[in-house]
């Protein structure tokens, strides 16, 4: 994606079923958790690199023994930087107890992070806080076992106030209102009240406090406390915890905005948020990691008993589409299918703006993420000039010579590496005009790829704000001095702002936005504009009235085209000697690639909750009144 911007997050759960000597035994090391969870969190890194975090439980240690451990890093590097925290501790306790290399009872008791039980974290900050304060997991602590909690996720939840309020109406009086404080203390909350409700119960049956504790362990119905704390939850989430006497859990928001995937055998059980990892780390088939089913969670009792509950009743599933455009790791199965599957349903939109000339007609993508749908897109293309070449050779029958058929063979699509992007390139100077020309040389052309009569195709993975387009890209390869360049959007237009944890939150930052905007202008239209303010502005004011999508109305005067037409004109440098032409995926096109991902309130305004609805009126309120910032509460995720 040319337009950079902040995403996601990525959770690792795992769960050793065996003693930790099965592992120093079979595997060689007593820290085999440890270094599976390395590489989970390393194999997801493309979901966050402003922060991560680890923590682990041991199961069963006395009273007095340390049981838990959390390490966080908002370093530049933080995945590298707090495994070496990890390393440096461990080596640093084995260098002075040589004697008890290989004693694994020893090791669990003496040294931190070894356990049964692991949570990992990498982290955007999607609101601009990366302070180690706002890096999971986040930890609640109590002297009972039971009552410690230990939370990392990746979620946004939209009615942060709401949840806020309710806390406060409990008797709470929460550190701050943020949305990853609210839900752990609302889990914190009602598993408080069922172990003092279990204890009492055990104390009625005649136990005493001590032989009360393994029992609310073995008793605590995770699925009940879950069910309760998630009861006005709105938002796309996957929230994993982990309860200080061993239980676990991973729960999916009832639409599957957020994803979660699965795998357990006789020694573990993981969860993650991509399947690939999985796949790569354990070693194991795309057939045996499962989907969360959306509003269920995998709940992990202390005795390894694993169960899949559902807690909250699910609604029309809409998984994130962009998860499938962008945001996760090509090398799973389904979405390579699907990337592919987006580049060859663009190729009828492009053999026409190229009026049929293919042999005129060059393809390349931008590095490095459109690749894949670059590799459908020329498929297409080779599979439509596969059938002219069996019509031509069909029209010449048997009188074909070898010249004339070495010729039609001969005809391919043209593929080119035309863009580089130069990584290591920083814009260090702040004044805007020696910026801009800095900006314009993040990416560099292929010189010599191109003729003066060549159509230039190029397609990225989706078009933002389209500031990287106007100020580096179409700039550089307009140095090749093709006749037309037209640049393909392998998304649809991106029209309405995230509220589930991508960090998308303006509506003016949008280039489709504005091209709407522009179009209002053009056409005397902008009474539209403060009629969908005026209705905007009534709804934030009335919270409790069932919101509607009312920013629908801002895009509903023009056509798909029209838009797209306005943002090439709008992109389209004045310096640039090429015709600028930018196509943009249909939404229909978009749910026949990823029909099992239909989650498209990015491009349709459909948003699965009602805070969807909230947040877009507010961001429209927002831009008409000139204010600066995000429609929602402040995210940590």
């Amino acid at each position: 994606m040319s337009d950079a911007i902040k995403h996601e997050c990525g959770i690792s759960l795992i769960r050793l079923l065996k003693p930790l000597e099965y592992y120093q035994e079979k595997y060689g090391s007593a820290f085999y958790g440890v270094n599976k969870m390395y590489l989970m969190m390393e194999k997801q890194h493309n979901r966050g690199q402003d922060g991560a975090g680890f923590a682990s439980i041991k199961l069963n240690m006395a009273p007095g023994e340390r049981y838990m451990s959390r390490v966080r890093s908002a370093e530049a590097q933080p995945i590298q930087d707090i495994f070496d925290q990890i390393n440096a501790r461990v080596n640093s306790v084995i260098s002075e107890n040589v004697d008890k290399t290989s004693d694994v009872a020893w090791q669990k008791k003496n040294i931190p992070y070894i356990g049964e039980l692991l949570l990992g974290h990498v982290r955007y900050g999607t609101f601009g806080k990366n302070s180690i304060e706002s890096v999971h997991p986040f930890l609640r602590q109590n002297n009972w076992m039971h009552r410690n909690l230990i939370v990392a996720g990746n979620f946004n939840m939209t009615n942060v106030d709401e949840l806020f309020g309710n806390l406060v109406e409990l008797g709470q009086h929460p550190k701050e209102m943020v949305d990853t404080v609210t839900v752990m203390e609302k889990i914190g909350h009602f598993l408080d009240d069922a172990v003092a409700k279990l204890y009492k119960e055990i104390k009625k049956e005649g136990f005493n406090k001590r032989e009360a504790s393994p029992m609310i362990a073995k008793r605590l119905n995770v699925a009940k406390v879950l069910k309760k704390s998630s009861k006005n939850w709105d938002g796309g989430y996957t929230m994993a915890g982990l309860l200080g006497h061993g239980d676990a859990f991973v729960l999916r928001d009832p639409a599957g905005i957020r994803p979660a995937y699965h795998y357990q055998d006789d020694e573990i059980v993981v969860v993650a948020s991509e399947r690939p990892a999985i796949q790569t780390v354990f070693n194991v088939p795309y057939e045996s990691v499962k989907e969360l089913d959306p509003g269920h969670a995998v709940i992990i009792k202390k005795n390894g008993s694993t169960s899949i509950r559902e807690i909250i009743r699910p609604v029309e599933k809409k998984s994130c589409s962009f998860e499938r455009i962008y945001f996760s790791r090509g090398s799973d199965k389904e979405i390579y299918g699907e990337r592919k599957k987006l580049g060859q349903l663009l190729f009828p939109q492009i053999l026409q703006a190229v009026d049929g000339d293919l042999l005129n007609t060059v393809f390349s993508y931008i590095p490095n993420t459109a690749e894949t749908s670059f590799f459908g897109m020329v498929k297409e293309a080779q599979n439509y000039l596969n059938k002219k070449k069996e019509e031509q050779i069909l029209a010449l029958g048997q009188d074909i010579t070898k010249e004339q058929l070495h010729k039609i063979l001969d005809i391919r699509p043209r593929i080119e590496k035309v863009a580089i992007k130069d990584a290591k390139l920083r814009t260090f100077i702040t004044q805007d005009s020696s910026r801009d020309d800095l900006v314009a040389h993040v990416y560099d052309v292929t010189y010599g790829s191109v003729k003066k009569s060549d159509n230039l195709v190029i397609i990225d993975d989706s078009i933002v704000r389209g500031t990287t387009l106007k100020k580096s890209i179409l700039k550089m390869l307009d140095r090749l001095n093709p006749k037309k360049i037209i640049v393909v959007s392998s998304a649809p237009q991106i029209r309405y702002p995230d509220c589930y944890g991508i960090d998308m939150a303006k509506l003016e930052d949008f280039v489709a936005f504005r091209a709407a905007l522009a179009l209002h202008k053009e056409q005397g239209t902008m009474h539209i504009v403060d009629d969908i303010y005026y209705k905007c502005k009534e709804q934030v004011k009335s919270p409790k009235i069932e919101p509607v999508n009312y920013v629908q109305d801002f895009y509903a005067p023009f056509t798909a085209g029209q838009i797209s037409d306005k943002i090439a004109s709008m992109l389209s440098p004045k310096d640039v000697q090429a015709e600028v032409q930018i196509i943009y995926q249909t939404i229909e096109n978009l749910h026949a690639a990823c029909p099992k991902n239909l989650g498209d309130w990015y491009f349709t305004g459909d948003y699965p909750t009602p805070g969807g609805n909230k947040v877009v009126n507010r961001a429209f309120v927002n831009f008409y009144e000139g204010k600066n910032q995000r429609a929602y509460s402040q995210i940590t995720v």
